[in-house]
């Protein structure tokens, strides 16, 4: 049995095609000032709206 060595190992080469592909891309996240007006909610947000209204 041997025990541990003494001499610190070096890092090795990955294999190919192992490494890791940076791509920069966006998350589609927009910055929008404080004073812009709300957006208009979609048609489906409309339509939830309108069938909770219809339900009181």
């Amino acid at each position: 049995m041997t025990g541990p060595s003494s001499n610190p190992h070096g890092e090795h080469a990955p294999r190919p095609g192992v490494t890791w592909q940076t791509v920069i891309g966006t998350t589609g996240e927009h910055v929008i000032n404080d004073d812009a007006p709300d957006p208009r909610p979609n048609r489906a947000t409309r339509r939830a709206l309108a069938r909770r209204k219809e339900n009181r």
